[in-house]
């Protein structure tokens, strides 16, 4: 059974922060509009740091992802920002793709399948979606196991049924030459 080959790992919203118009999706590579600030109220200053105390998070979150993830880790992250009062972007979500698809084989998938968990469990704050990754995760490592547990059961039945036709052939054969 194969679920998407591709999950986001997580899509994070710290402080539940509304999406406004003002508000863009770009890739990890995007900067910081930079421009001059003017006076900023007391209320436009709180808001600023709200944000920046939420983009600080979310960029913690998405890094976690991406160091626990190794080689199941799709691309860089992706986030969404929000523009504040100073006309800098911050980052109000995130999410960083997780390769989910199975292995080559039984054995390889259950490996592939610990370090996705590992990856979408990373985070000190997983997400609903972190959570979802890793139970999809555990489930295919679960059927992975189960495939190399029924393959080394026909492996050993294969084995025991030949050591069994291999005696009895030979002790058949000396009975007949006794009588010979």
């Amino acid at each position: 059974m194969q679920i998407d080959s591709f999950l986001n790992a997580s899509y994070v919203r710290i402080n539940n922060t509304p999406l406004s118009s003002n508000t863009i999706t770009t890739s990890a590579t995007s900067e910081k509009k930079d421009e001059n600030s003017t006076e900023l109220t007391a209320s436009e200053q709180a808001l600023i740091a709200e944000l920046q105390a939420t983009d600080t998070a979310v960029r913690a979150h998405e890094s976690a992802h991406i160091a626990a993830g190794g080689g199941v880790i799709r691309g860089g992250a992706v986030f969404t920002y929000q523009q504040a009062p100073d006309k800098r972007l911050y980052a109000i979500g995130g999410e960083v793709g997780i390769d989910t698809s199975e292995g080559s084989t039984p054995e390889n998938t259950v490996t592939k399948m610990q370090m996705v968990r590992a990856a979408a469990l990373a985070p000190a704050d997983p997400s609903a979606t972190d959570y979802q990754v890793a139970a999809t995760a555990s489930m295919l490592q679960m059927m992975a196991r189960l495939q190399v547990s029924r393959l080394q059961q026909a492996e050993l039945l294969a084995k025991a049924k030949e050591s069994y036709s291999s005696a009895n052939n030979e002790n058949t054969t000396s009975l007949l030459s006794n009588y010979a």
